[in-house]
C-alpha cells in the first residue's frame, strides 16, 4: 500500500472510531480486511454518518454515493473498509486533493 493509501486508511479508520464513538471501537482491531457488516456489525445509518462524515472532509470531488450505487446487495453487504479505502484514494488522486 502507498504512503497516500495509508493515510487514506488511517482517515477512514478514525472516521469510523469518531461516528461509533462507543468504547469497544475504540480498542477494535480496523485493518483493511475489515468489513462494515460482518466484522462491525454496522447498522446502515452508522454506515451512512461515516460516508458523511469522510464526504465531508474531501468535499465535492468524492462521490460515495455514486460508487455504492453501482454494488449489488452482496458487494455491499460484503464491503471492506480497504475497499472503501482504495476507492477514496483513487478518487482523490485522480482529482488532486490531499489525502
Amino acid at each position: 500500500m502507498s504512503s497516500r493509501n495509508d493515510e487514506v486508511l488511517d482517515l477512514v479508520i478514525a472516521k469510523i472510531r469518531s461516528t461509533i464513538n462507543e468504547d469497544w471501537i475504540q480498542d477494535f482491531e480496523i485493518e483493511p480486511e475489515t468489513r462494515f457488516n460482518d466484522d462491525l456489525e454496522l447498522e446502515s445509518i452508522e454506515f451512512v454518518k461515516i460516508a458523511d462524515a469522510i464526504q465531508a472532509h474531501y468535499g465535492t470531488q468524492l462521490d460515495i454515493v455514486g460508487w455504492l450505487s453501482g454494488k449489488s446487495i452482496q458487494e455491499l453487504i460484503s464491503l471492506s473498509v480497504g475497499e472503501l479505502a482504495e476507492f477514496i484514494s483513487g478518487a482523490v488522486a485522480g482529482s488532486g486533493v490531499d489525502a
